[in-house]
């Protein structure tokens, strides 16, 4: 067993989410998105490197020696399954390991919006998961597949970096490629699952123009497309998706986003009221036709009214999901207060925190 999978086991019993380590600080768990030591010696470099190393390839190691960061999977001794980034910094090595869950979960079970289910029918365009690093985009993504594997008989190609959860084929095929083991780039691979056949191609995520370009391609042509970005509104992901192309092809991208693009998801992990656990609460747009025209027109700035006047196509303002959420009892009303973009409505229940919190009201 490599050393390194103690501090997993340990990690993993303690129901965290993420284990830290760097040179000069005991290894770090996260749990319920807070750091805290391990009871631990601080790690030397030396040590640390010889824990990481232990279980590199010989392909991963020459690629840390040449000076270059590592993004990929790793299943300890113990049967946990982890996401893995190694790094060099000022002070030395450094690694980042992202637990995975040994269980699919559900949509039901993420408590995702009941729209998420229905994104899930369509047979043609884009679908975007979008979010800060570490809100569970990537489980999100993983539900929807699963959803799609039980319900659909269809060829689902998944492009990911690193592979995380691994499915198995129901209903459909699943395809799990993974970047820098199966393919060069995500560019790469949506254009050799254009020659496979696919009927759902999921991008892991689409972080340059070439990935962009080609995945709005896919999405035009006939297949269904998953994909992520690392943006904190809709808004935001439709002016970076606009921004990140060439100006001579500004027209063209905002008449995909205003045909083909079906929905975007945006998400945040907020804590539960007892501070042990952590619940996605999701924004969504649905590209109507008035959403559609605004994006056209260059009123993108429009859009969060139409979200919030859009709950019957299913779709809400994230300061909607939180008000809901804390109705429900379901988030910490303070949590919620941080994350709201109008903090006017929430203000009552910080200021009101000594007793229950009033009855809020409705969204």
């Amino acid at each position: 067993m490599a050393r390194i999978d103690a501090f997993l086991k340990l990690a993993v019993a303690q129901g965290c989410s993420d284990l830290h380590l760097a040179v000069g600080v005991p290894p770090m768990m996260r749990m319920h998105g807070d750091l805290m030591p391990i009871k631990f010696r601080d790690l030397g470099d030396t040590e640390l490197e010889s824990y990481i190393t232990e279980v590199l390839t010989q392909s991963q190691l020459k690629v840390l020696r040449d000076g270059h960061d590592l993004d990929f999977s790793y299943v300890s001794a113990e049967g946990g399954r982890f996401r893995v980034n190694v790094f060099r910094k000022e002070t030395g090595i450094g690694a980042a390991f992202r637990a995975i869950p040994t269980t699919m979960p559900s949509i039901d079970q993420l408590g995702l919006p009941p729209i998420v289910r229905k994104l899930c029918d369509y047979h043609q365009g884009m679908i975007l998961v979008t979010g800060a690093t570490g809100t569970g985009k990537s489980t999100t993504l993983a539900s929807m597949i699963d959803h799609l594997n039980a319900t659909r008989s269809v060829n689902i190609i998944s492009l990911e970096d690193p592979i995380e959860f691994v499915h198995r084929s129901k209903s459909s095929q699943i395809i799990q490629r993974e970047l820098g083991t199966h393919l060069p780039s995500f560019a790469e691979g949506v254009r050799a699952a254009m020659r496979e056949d696919p009927d759902v191609i999921l991008v892991g995520e689409m972080r340059d123009a070439e990935t962009i370009s080609m995945a709005m391609t896919a999405a035009e042509t006939g297949h269904l497309v998953l994909g992520t970005l690392h943006t904190t509104s809709a808004t935001k992901t439709l002016d970076r998706i606009i921004d990140a192309l060439p100006t001579d092809e500004r027209e063209q991208t905002k008449s995909f986003l205003a045909a083909s693009l079906i929905a975007v998801i945006t998400q945040i992990l907020v804590k539960s009221p007892d501070q042990r656990a952590r619940r996605a609460i999701c924004e969504v747009m649905v590209v109507t036709k008035a959403i559609g025209k605004l994006i056209m027109t260059d009123q993108t700035h429009q859009i969060p009214s139409q979200l919030q006047m859009g709950r019957e196509h299913g779709m809400q303002l994230m300061d909607q999901a939180l008000l809901a959420a804390i109705a429900a009892k379901e988030i910490d009303p303070e949590q919620a207060y941080i994350y709201a973009a109008d903090k006017r409505p929430f203000q009552r229940y910080v200021t009101d925190m000594a007793g229950a919190p009033p009855e809020p009201v409705a969204p």
